[in-house]
């Protein structure tokens, strides 16, 4: 996912590392600038293309997560073009993260790649680093698109895979018919 020479921040590397040692399912990435939820891939296939929409197999999936955030958001899910974020307005309050613009090592592509978890990047606010007199305001407008969220963990397949005497077993490859990204099974 780093390119030759990349070098990887140390706290980056402690949460990488935490990431494999907790199977979590679902997270999301809060940035300032924008109002818009974005998906992987943030890194397109052609690293010589700019605004590349650049899908996962799992396409479907993190538009319906990317989707209930957006339209739970009560800024995002204004139909208003005349506002910040919406140029998004369009597509949902939502767009492919290299199609948007693309970069790599993106902890939503690290996530999808080397982890069981289905990230997005949440774009709250329009000021890249609001004061923080506009926090309060920031957190109640996103405060029911997290919980909304949040909920979609509940969402997909979900079971326990046991041994023939009910033992559950670890790393366990689980493939589906028609999508080319496998997950395993936690501890």
């Amino acid at each position: 996912i780093f390119p030759p020479g990349f070098q990887v921040a140390p706290e980056t590397k402690a949460v990488m590392k935490w990431l494999r040692s907790i199977p979590f399912v679902l997270s999301a990435s809060l940035h300032g600038g924008e109002l818009v939820v974005t998906y992987p891939y943030d890194y397109s296939r052609h690293p010589m293309e700019e605004k590349m929409f650049s899908p996962t197999p799992d396409e479907k999936v993190f538009k319906m997560l990317a989707k209930a955030y957006a339209d739970a958001h009560p800024v995002i899910s204004d139909r208003s073009e005349l506002r910040c974020g919406g140029n998004f307005v369009k597509r949902g309050g939502i767009i492919n993260g290299a199609e948007w613009y693309s970069f790599t090592g993106g902890m939503a592509d690290f996530n999808y790649l080397h982890t069981n978890c289905f990230e997005v990047t949440v774009e709250v606010g329009c000021e890249k680093f609001p004061l923080e007199e506009e926090l309060f305001a920031i957190w109640h407008e996103n405060k029911g698109a997290l919980l909304n969220y949040m909920e979609m963990v509940h969402r997909g397949i979900k079971g326990i895979v046991s041994d023939k005497f009910g033992n559950p077993i670890k790393n366990a490859r689980i493939s589906v018919r028609g999508i080319q990204h496998d997950v395993t099974t936690g501890n």
